[in-house]
């Protein structure tokens, strides 16, 4: 299943849930490389207590790191697979 183009903007502020429907955070921002262009994470602003349970990768500013080979579906909101983020 491949994701559709969406313009940074349209990502940026979107609620992260699992598949499971558990909320994660909002997105922050998007790293990629810039070589390639290829994204390579998600960074989360307003984590939940959920997220944080998890103990999910942090970058130095304490921001939880997602692995953007989790997401499943971009829409409303970013959907995550939780078992390939742990």
């Amino acid at each position: 299943m491949g994701i559709d183009k969406k313009p940074l903007k349209e990502v940026i502020g979107r609620l992260v849930v699992t598949k499971e429907g558990k909320r994660l955070g909002t997105v922050k921002d998007v790293t990629f490389e810039t070589r390639t262009g290829e994204l390579i994470q998600i960074l989360l602003k307003d984590h939940t207590p959920y997220a944080k349970n998890l103990n999910l990768e942090m970058n130095p500013s304490k921001e939880i790191v997602i692995p953007y080979n989790t997401i499943i579906a971009i829409g409303d909101f970013v959907v995550v697979s939780e078992e390939d983020i742990i």
